[in-house]
């Protein structure tokens, strides 16, 4: 649990209101995640404005499958269970779940499983990576603008993610969450 002291959504004011009011509006709760990121509300539109520049060339399907592996890769199970959610406008239940356990496996294009492969590996040991990474990119059809966006995708979500894990930031589950897929996206990890 966080030592973080955050106020109740009838607490809040200025900026910070305004990022629980959104998350209100859009989930009807705030998680814990906002609150205590709501701390920093000008950190908080930065990454919001980051997320916006790295994923110009991506739909929401890739950038969803680019923040599940990257929230795998690092064992980030609020990531994890709150872009799950997401990712439901992109995908049944039934593929979102396949994919939270074996993204291999889960009837994804070739290209789509590349990508989740190069978000991991950023992700998991990105001091290893060499040219052949992109270059596998390359010959499934990526231009070198989408590179490298996935690449700051990746890196972005490793950032926010790691300031959580570093925050002790409780995981909340959303409710609206099936059991079957809460469990994937959490054994997932």
């Amino acid at each position: 649990m966080t030592i973080i002291r955050t106020p109740e959504p009838d607490e809040v004011a200025g900026d910070a209101a305004e990022l629980y009011a959104e998350d209100l509006q859009a989930i009807g709760y705030v998680p814990s995640h906002t609150r205590v990121m709501a701390t920093n509300p000008a950190a908080v539109r930065a990454f919001e404005n980051l997320i916006r520049a790295s994923i110009r060339t991506m739909d929401l399907r890739r950038y969803e499958l680019v923040t599940l592996a990257a929230a795998q890769a690092i064992g980030s199970r609020a990531c994890r269970l709150a872009h799950g959610r997401k990712s439901l406008k992109v995908f049944d239940e039934n593929q979102l779940e396949r994919i939270a356990r074996d993204f291999h496996d889960a009837g994804l294009s070739e290209a789509e499983v590349a990508m989740m492969d190069f978000a991991q590996k950023l992700s998991h040991d990105s001091a290893s990576m060499t040219d052949a990474d992109s270059l596998r990119l390359r010959e499934l059809g990526f231009s070198d603008d989408e590179i490298v966006d996935i690449a700051l995708a990746a890196a972005a979500r490793n950032f926010y993610s790691r300031a959580l894990h570093a925050l002790a930031v409780p995981v909340d589950v959303p409710p609206d969450l099936s059991p079957a897929l809460r469990d994937a996206l959490v054994d997932g990890v």
